[in-house]
């Protein structure tokens, strides 16, 4: 007997082997493809291609005892810290790091270069994890080292507690000093790898923002979270004809810059087990500070 579980409706449209390769005991698509091929599988009962269309809400079964997944290991990593207790920690993640495992990314990620600070909570494969950034977004995230913290953090969460301030050269100029974008987000109807307003499975997403400054041919805007849905700040910034910089997905190629100019530049939340409130913040990276340096001029 296999593990039962729920497919969501945000994988309506997903194929099945992709969707396989994101389980956390699956792990990669040539994993999932090997599930598959050996009668592992089943979609409400029923063996199903590879390439089968997921339309949510169907009961997935997936026996993945074959396969062998050796414990996380631990990978040192010269992180920034900015907080840490025995209960959490606050990490500066730089672009290009993968926070935990997944398809395509078993070693060197955040999580494994966390380990030796001890993570509890959650997934065994993504301990500590309550909310994501891309890879190549820069910044402030908190991770937990107790299960009582984990509980907390995603009670935070759940509550939009967890106060997350972005930073954001986007090509174009705002219609005013401020605004909120309100726009349901899910996967893409024609493509699946990516977010989209154009989808069968909204959920909804709410992103604030203000102008800090004006450029020539940009403007640099402090983004607030109050949803967290995967890509939303570059979704909703697409959506409203402000692409972020460099982001090669839903923004626009910026000469001299290698990644989206995004950053998680202030994390602020009351400690879920103490109590008091925790307020962090982080510079701009190098790069980002040179490719605004390239925009004022």
């Amino acid at each position: 007997m296999g593990k039962l579980r729920l497919v969501p409706e945000s994988a309506a449209g997903q194929r099945l082997d992709r969707f396989l390769a994101e389980l956390p005991e699956v792990g990669s698509r040539a994993e999932a493809e090997r599930l598959l091929t050996t009668g592992k599988v089943t979609v409400d009962g029923v063996g199903r291609a590879k390439s089968h269309r997921l339309a949510g809400g169907e009961q997935l079964e997936v026996d993945a005892s074959s396969l062998v997944r050796a414990p996380l290991a631990e990978e040192p990593l010269e992180l920034r810290i900015a907080f840490e207790d025995e209960h959490l920690l606050v990490v500066d993640k730089p672009a290009g790091l993968v926070v935990h495992p997944g398809a395509g990314h078993q070693a060197g990620t955040l999580v494994q270069g966390l380990l030796g600070r001890g993570l509890a909570g959650g997934d065994p494969e993504r301990p500590g994890i309550v909310h994501r950034l891309d890879r190549d977004t820069s910044g402030l995230l908190v991770v937990s080292r107790t299960q009582q913290a984990y509980d907390g953090l995603q009670a935070l969460v759940r509550r939009r507690a967890l106060e997350r301030e972005y930073l954001a050269l986007v090509r174009g100029r705002p219609r005013s000093r401020q605004g909120r974008i309100e726009a349901p987000i899910g996967r893409d109807r024609r493509d699946p790898t990516r977010r989209s307003l154009d989808t069968d499975s909204p959920k909804d997403a709410v992103t604030h923002f203000d102008v800090v400054e004006l450029l020539p041919a940009h403007a640099l805007l402090r983004l607030r979270l109050e949803t967290g849905r995967t890509h939303q700040i570059r979704v909703h910034l697409a959506a409203i004809g402000l692409p972020v910089a460099g982001d090669p997905t839903y923004g626009v190629q910026e000469a001299g810059l290698r990644r989206q100019f995004l950053h998680a530049a202030r994390l602020a939340f009351p400690h879920p087990v103490t109590g008091e409130h925790v307020d962090t913040s982080s510079p701009l990276p190098p790069d980002l500070q040179a490719a605004l340096e390239r925009a004022r001029s």
